[in-house]
């Protein structure tokens, strides 16, 4: 069996910084080099949009190609969509850098266009980049471009088995914090269990600097705590 390329999240998302400004050329031709490398000839024409092909590209560019889609080529947002759902690696909530997410930005139907995860805002939104977007056309404006997208938007995600990177997560305050966590840590700072650095004498604002595994084991021993009547 062949063994699969692998890559990190980290290193996809710097190829497709790199990527950032692209165009096609001309404006509305969908000719690109995208697409080109894709095809294996220069294409150009409605038949032909570019957001899956941008994504495509990058894992090939980085020699992963068989990380994507299990090296299948497909220029269709719910071919992608489909395969990682077959897969288990389709996701819904809790997305993170390095996931491909689907967005529906019409008001029905499946997904119609893709983006690579660049960061979570704690609103919930993400920051993508996106082949094939724009100010004036979101799923065909014809660019790499970075974008902000409200989570509403978001079908789900495909997450390839990108390798992991060992390395601990600080939160350097509650506000950073996973909401999931974040009401017990908050609880602990009221009661002066947990106790920041006196930045925010008003309030819970004080820089704590709690790894996620931290923030874990506590959520966990308080829940254990509430659960056999042991913890006010």
């Amino acid at each position: 069996m062949r063994q699969m390329a692998q890559i990190t999240a980290d290193e996809l998302l710097a190829a497709a910084r790199a990527e950032i400004g692209t165009k096609e050329q001309p404006q509305n031709s969908n000719r690109v080099k995208y697409n080109t490398a894709f095809y294996g000839r220069e294409v150009s024409g409605a038949a032909y949009p570019w957001c899956v092909t941008f994504i495509w590209w990058l894992f090939w560019k980085l020699g992963a190609a068989e990380l994507f889609c299990g090296g299948q080529k497909t220029a269709s947002c719910g071919v992608v969509m489909d395969y990682a759902k077959k897969h288990s690696q389709f996701v819904t909530e809790e997305y993170r850098p390095g996931d491909l997410v689907l967005l529906r930005l019409q008001s029905s139907g499946g997904p119609q266009h893709i983006g690579l995860v660049s960061q979570v805002r704690s609103d919930g939104s993400l920051e993508t980049i996106e082949g094939n977007t724009g100010q004036d056309s979101d799923a065909n404006g014809g660019q790499v471009q970075q974008r902000v997208r409200e989570k509403r938007l978001a079908v789900g995600a495909y997450r390839p088995a990108y390798r992991e990177v060992s390395k601990s997560v600080t939160y350097e305050r509650l506000k950073d914090i996973p909401e999931k966590f974040r009401p017990t840590i908050e609880k602990l700072m009221d009661i002066g269990v947990i106790q920041g650095d006196g930045s925010d004498p008003e309030g819970n604002g004080d820089v704590i600097s709690l790894t996620h595994e931290q923030v874990r084991t506590l959520t966990f021993t308080v829940r254990l705590l509430e659960r056999f009547g042991l913890y006010l």
